[in-house]
């Protein structure tokens, strides 16, 4: 009826995630039986890369060079700080990586973070792609890096926060927490489940508001230079190059800009006169 065309993506999500389990129970139970320390932050390092491959590769509308890079630093920096500590000082494992509890901890953290991340990046790459003119205008009027890419990094912020704050705002009101649920299914005291899921919602919250705020500053430092100046071209877009065309980054030429907007002066040869 809707002719959504969603039966080719909705096959592959299925597939996916029956094999993906699959293979991490296979995979998680030798690293359990192990104990090995090694072995344990080896498996959240590979968990953190394909998340940043998720995120940079197969998901990214919009990309830069390093974009890779900036996404696993960013998950697996920020996930692997507040997992160490909330494993530590908030529950008390001992020592704070036990591959069968600091595994899953990561796992978590990783996929809400790998969340947050994609919304700040892609917003922050939308908003320098379409409003490249007002960066522009402001760099050259003597409006610092920071300055000029301040409103941008505060909109792409929020939006990869809001997620984890509507899920926090709403948890225990209007719905019942997977962990939390599993735990009550797995005989375990309600109050205990209760506080586990408290202590793990807001490590989810910092570790996401942390991997936000680091990704969306490194993606705007790479686009806007220490000189002051906007390098919109390092922005590729992969929409178009799939089709061929060149990357959204691609600036026009001089002559077709409107005079309406005030651009570089290095890349304005004209006169224009401001409506």
């Amino acid at each position: 009826m809707l002719r959504l065309k969603l039966e080719t993506q909705i096959i592959v999500a299925g597939v996916r995630c029956f094999v993906q389990l699959t293979l991490l129970g296979l995979l998680l139970n030798r690293v359990f039986a192990t104990e090995s320390t090694i072995l344990v932050f080896g498996m959240a390092g590979v968990l953190g890369g394909l998340a940043a491959l998720e995120v940079s590769e197969w998901k990214a509308k919009r990309t830069v060079n390093g974009m890779f890079w900036i996404t696993f630093t960013a998950i697996f920096g920020s996930a692997i700080t507040v997992g160490l500590i909330g494993s530590t000082f908030a529950m008390n494992f001992d020592p704070p990586y036990t591959a069968a509890k600091f595994i899953p901890t990561m796992g978590m953290l990783f996929g809400n973070t790998m969340v947050g991340v994609s919304l700040g990046m892609d917003s922050v790459l939308t908003a320098v792609d379409t409003r490249r003119e007002s960066v522009e205008a402001m760099l050259h009027y003597g409006a610092s890096r920071w300055e000029a890419v301040w409103p941008i990094a505060v909109d792409a912020a929020r939006t990869g926060m809001v997620p984890s704050i509507t899920s926090m705002s709403i948890m225990g009101l209007i719905s019942i927490p997977g962990m939390m649920s599993g735990q009550i299914l797995g005989g375990a005291n309600v109050m205990n489940a209760a506080r586990y899921q408290q202590v793990f919602v807001f490590m989810i919250a910092a570790s996401v508001a942390l991997g936000v705020v680091f990704s969306v500053v490194a993606v705007l430092f790479i686009v806007v230079d220490g000189q002051p100046q906007l390098h919109s071209e390092r922005i590729i877009n992969k929409a178009m190059r799939s089709t061929g065309g060149k990357g959204g980054g691609q600036r026009l030429p001089a002559t077709a800009r409107s005079c309406s907007s005030i651009v570089h002066l290095k890349e304005w040869k004209g006169t224009c006169i401001s409506r």
